[in-house]
This record gives C-alpha cells, structure tokens and sequence, in this order.
C-alpha cells in the first residue's frame, strides 16, 4: 500500500466515512434496542452509554444485558462477551496482509474499531486495490459515531420511540451485512466458507446454548477455508 500525504489521507478518511453512511439506517435500529434493553435490565443511563462508547459491539453488548438481567456474576459477563466478541480477531486477521506497511499502533487502533460493516466495506476497497488504512478508519468512525448516537436516542427517548423490531428494522443490519459479503465471493473456496459458516450458525442457533456458536462457526468455516487453500497450493 502506498503511503498517502496528510490531505490525502483526510480525502480517504472521508470517504469511508461516507461509504458507509448509508448502513446507518440498519444500525440504529439496533443501538436504541440495545439501550431500551440495557435500561430494562437495570443499567443506569450513564451505563448504557458507557458499554457503547467502551464495548462498542452490539452482539456483545446484547449478551452482557441479558446476562445482566439474569444476575450473572461479572466474571461470566465479561468471558463470554469476550468469546462472543472474539471473531473480530478473525476479521482483523483477514485485513492484515493489507496493512503491513503501517505503524503497530495504527494496526492496533483499526483492529480494536472493526465491525462487521466497517470491515465489509474497508475489505471491498482493498480487494479492489483502492483500499487504505485512512479509509478503513473513515469507516470504523462512521459506525462509532452512529452507534453511539442511537444508543444515546435509545437512552433518551426510548420511553416514547416505538419500538423498531415491530416494524422489521432490526433486521436491516445482518440483511445489509449479507447484502455486502456476497459479491465478494468469488473464488470458489470463499463460497464453499461462507455456506459452512451460515449452516454452523444456523445449526447453532438452533440447538446450542447460548451465544457460542458463533465463534464456533466463525472458527470452523476459516479452518475449512484454510484447508480449501492449502488443497489449491498443493496442487
């Protein structure tokens, strides 16, 4: 990756930014049910808030107000976000070979604020050769801050607003994720991991307790991918 002046760099800052401005409205929906839910679980506002502008993950963060509501100890809490929240390891992994030119520190910062759709649309620009840290960043900020606007919405006006899910908008948010991943999927081993992580997932939901299956899927769809690619060098 080519390294870009100051006020280039702020040009691809601003475009991820906006790249990723129309996702807004899959996301919101989700940070006001996540302060509803977190204040009827007993959290404070300043809590709520708190866990968005700390956390910042929402299936996390939906895990650790049903644990709290459930009076889990904190230990329990804080383990099993951690392990709900582990498959952004994975993806920080997937975009590294793209970042090996920048500073540690950057590395880190652009790991610690990926989401799904963040990454989703930092990982179109570089396989497409036009992607850069800059504009990574520009869409990690871009979910941060409507995150924590809604969440905020949610903590202020949840009491009045009616409630999203009745109208189907929690669903825009993993549809839009989807929606972005399948036209990256050309290679046929890219095809073949992503079926084996929706089944797992599905399968999970299903019969698994818990958030776990989807770290579960997450790591066994890569270890198939992994085998996929190594079947393909051999060859």
């Amino acid at each position: 990756m080519i390294q870009s002046s100051p006020p280039h760099r702020l040009t691809h800052v601003r475009a991820g930014f906006l790249a990723l401005t129309p996702l807004w409205l899959g996301a919101a929906p989700f940070g006001v049910i996540y302060a509803v839910s977190a204040m009827a679980a007993g959290l404070s506002p300043a809590q709520t808030m708190a866990m968005s502008l700390f956390v910042f993950a929402g299936a996390s963060q939906f895990t650790a107000v049903g644990m709290f509501a459930a009076a889990a100890a904190p230990a329990a809490i804080i383990v099993t976000t951690l392990i709900v929240n582990a498959r952004h390891l994975l993806l920080a992994a997937s975009l590294s070979p793209y970042l090996r030119r920048e500073k540690a520190w950057i590395r880190l910062g652009l790991a610690t604020q990926l989401t799904d759709e963040s990454y989703a649309i930092g990982v179109r620009q570089f396989l497409s050769g036009r992607g850069s840290a800059a504009f990574q960043f520009g869409a990690n900020i871009s979910m941060y801050l409507v995150w924590q606007c809604s969440t905020l919405a949610g903590v202020l006006l949840g009491r009045v607003l009616p409630d999203p899910a009745a109208y189907g908008l929690d669903l825009v948010f993993p549809l839009t994720f989807v929606g972005l991943l399948v036209p990256l999927l050309r290679r046929r081993d890219s095809q073949v991991v992503a079926v084996s992580a929706a089944a797992l997932t599905i399968a999970g939901a299903l019969w698994l307790p818990g958030s776990w299956y989807i770290l579960l899927a997450g790591v066994v769809a890569s270890a198939v991918g992994a085998l996929l690619r190594l079947q393909i060098v051999d060859c």
